[in-house]
């Protein structure tokens, strides 16, 4: 099997496999190649055994080909680009950072709509529903208020990080917020640092920090699937998702979405 896979490759399996090469389990599935050194570390023959059949990086779709681009480098990569979009560099750069902001936005608001909609069921609090805190009058301020300190707010720190984005670092120089550039130190694009943004200290690191990476990314994309579900669950039932839950343990095997989706049409 071994020469059959090597002929198919154009190469002579000696060429590839050789006395000093020595390939070792992967946790990736398959053997992964430790080189001459490693023989001389006192390595079990059975290190020494010949895979010739290397199982490829996970993709989104078991037995797919990703794009060239997408070559694993990027955190959270599993080969997912079916309309090409991230062929160019630079929109994939973009794309790239997009989906990290979409991601964190995503977590915070499955977070807050959860927290207060569980205080609201659980009669600890009187907060309206998630789709309609946006029409209550606030005791201190007015909308407009709300609204255009909302604006400046937002718009100055969208305006900080694009900056960055185009310019990595930049934000960070001397004399370019008013002297408190080490609180907002960035780490780099996309991950600030510093003492406001980084308190603990995580992944100061960031360039071998690519577990980190890849658990914020896991958890962003949950989040986005999530707050989508909770979009669909508004309009359908008109009740918030804490409503939703204690309606089906009540009764899980009558109150499902396929009877609630089934009601809602008829």
């Amino acid at each position: 099997m071994a020469a059959a896979i090597a002929r198919s490759y154009s190469f002579q399996p000696r060429s590839l496999f050789n006395s000093n090469t020595i390939y070792n389990p992967s946790p990736y599935g398959g053997y992964s190649w430790l080189g001459p050194a490693a023989s001389r570390a006192g390595t079990t023959p059975r290190c020494r055994q010949i895979c010739a059949a290397m199982q490829p990086r996970p993709t989104w779709l078991p037995g797919l080909d990703p794009p060239a681009y997408l070559d694993g480098t990027l955190a959270g990569d599993y080969g997912f680009d079916p309309l090409g979009l991230g062929e160019d560099p630079e929109s994939l750069r973009w794309y790239v950072q997009a989906e990290l902001v979409h991601a964190r936005f995503a977590m915070l608001g499955v977070f807050g709509i959860l927290v207060t909609d569980l205080l609201r069921v659980t009669g600890l609090s009187k907060i309206p529903v998630w789709f309609e805190a946006g029409a209550v009058k606030y005791e201190f301020t007015n909308t407009q208020t709300l609204i255009i300190v909302q604006l400046l707010l937002m718009g100055f720190a969208e305006t900080k990080r694009y900056m960055d984005f185009i310019s990595p670092g930049s934000q960070a120089k001397e004399g370019s917020f008013f002297g408190l550039e080490a609180s907002f130190e960035g780490l780099e694009p996309g991950y600030p640092g510093g003492p406001l943004l980084n308190p603990l200290g995580l992944a100061k690191d960031i360039k071998n920090a690519r577990e980190s990476k890849l658990k914020e990314i896991k958890n962003g994309r949950l989040a986005m699937v999530a707050i989508l579900g909770i979009f669909v669950q508004a309009s359908v039932t008109h009740v918030g998702p804490i409503d939703n839950l204690v309606e089906h343990l009540s009764n899980p095997w009558h109150k499902t979405v396929i009877q609630t989706l089934a009601s809602s049409g008829s």
